[in-house]
Formats: structure tokens, sequence, C-alpha cells
């Protein structure tokens, strides 16, 4: 199942990012976006398969996404999407500056950022070891990234494996939307992909909404992945103050 065609996606050189498409901001928005409906993807697979979580559930959806984004594009374009999700978490970091919320869910940013550096780096160190010294990746962590992805994805895909076996389905549907823009479409193209593949326990509503803030999230309750509006908007801001 492994492609390509984010519409513009970036090209890594050299741990350095270049932009296929004529605006790079969006292929930035876009990737993280691609990334968090993974990532959310993972709460709804944790939930609807009551799968066992030994640590934070967050860090394990961080790991899927990371997993996914490797095992499903093409490597270079894997790279770049695992490369944009990391600098949104390093910009993110700069702009807390020292106002770290150590009470969150979710790791600080900084540590997600390294995650992410060696979760894609240990995937294919021969090809992408330029990428992690460009990133600061410490040695000390580096040393032990490709067990750590190989962990990551056999852990995983005993999951992924099981979903893949039940066929493919309608399992992941996107609800009515507003409007039609490109980031719809994006989410709706990768909604058809996994559908072909995998169906999930349960059916699953992907759809985005006004939040009042930049966020996304899973509810069990509802069976349903939001991806707020204001979370793009959020990812553009973090890309002009980079």
């Amino acid at each position: 199942m492994t492609r390509a065609g984010l519409f513009g996606v970036l090209a890594t050189v050299a741990g350095t990012t270049a932009a296929l498409a004529d605006d790079p901001r969006e292929d930035f928005v876009a990737a993280n976006l691609l990334a968090t409906f993974y990532h959310e993807l993972g709460h709804a697979l944790i939930d609807q398969m009551q799968l066992p979580v030994l640590g934070q559930e967050e860090d394990a959806a961080d790991v899927l996404s990371v997993v996914l984004l490797d095992q499903l594009w093409q490597s270079d374009d894997a790279l770049a999407l695992a490369q944009a999700t990391a600098e949104a978490f390093r910009l993110s970091d700069e702009e807390a500056g020292e106002d770290v919320a150590w009470w969150d869910v979710h790791g600080p940013d900084l540590q997600r950022y390294f995650t992410t550096v060696c979760l894609i780096y240990g995937a294919d160190p021969d090809r992408r070891a330029e990428y992690a010294e460009a990133a600061g990746l410490p040695e000390e962590r580096a040393e032990g990234c490709v067990d750590e992805y190989d962990l990551a994805a056999a852990s995983w895909g005993t999951y992924l494996e099981e979903l893949e076996a039940s066929g493919g389905g309608t399992s992941l549907w996107m609800a009515a939307q507003e409007d039609d823009s490109e980031l719809v479409r994006l989410i709706a193209d990768e909604i058809a992909t996994l559908n072909q593949s995998m169906t999930l326990p349960r059916r699953v509503a992907v759809r985005f909404e006004d939040c009042g803030e930049p966020n996304a999230f899973y509810d069990s309750t509802e069976d349903a992945i939001t991806l707020c509006r204001e979370y793009s908007e959020y990812m553009r801001e973090l890309y002009d103050g980079g």
C-alpha cells in the first residue's frame, strides 16, 4: 500500500527541505494534518480493539503515526512527512519557551520531536543518517533507534495485520463537510486508501469542525475523529513564525 502523492509533498535532501509544490507552507500543514489523523486513528484502535497500553496512550498514538507514515508512503515522502511533523514539535517547543505543560497527557514537544526523528531514522538508517545528524539526534539515542522502530512496527503490526485480515470495507467514513478544501480532500483520499485494505471493529466517522481551539481528538462515545479547522491555521502560524 506504499504510495506517493501528497499534493506537493516536501523533498528532503541532506537534511534540508525543498518544496516541490508552489506553497511549502501548505505542504507543512498537510503533513501535520495527516500525521495527526494517524495519531487519532491510533486512539480509535486502542479503544475499539481494547489494546493494552503499557505507558501513556498519547505516546502509543504518536508511535503509530510515525509507523504509518513510514509504511504507507514511499521512502522519500515518508521521511519528508515525518520531518515536517517533527519540525512542528520543535517550533511548538520554541513558541512555548520555558512554559512547558509538564502536567499534560502528551509528552513535552521537544521529546516528541526527538522520538519522531529517532523512529523515522530507525526505520531506514542507511538512507536517513544525514537527516538524523542534521536534526541533532544525539548518538546516544541514535544507537538504539533501529531497535526502537523495529519494536514499534512489530507491536503495532500485530494489530494492523488483524485489521487487514478482515479485508477492505467502509469502516472509516467522512462526515458531510461544509467545504471542499485540499486538506479535506487529502483526508478523504486517505480514508479511501485505508478502507481498501482494512476494516475496524466499528465504523469511525471523520469530521472537520470549528472547535474554538487548535485541536484534534477521538471521541469513543461517538466513534468519531474530529479534526479542528483551527488546527490547520495554527500550523500555518507555526510555519510563519519559524
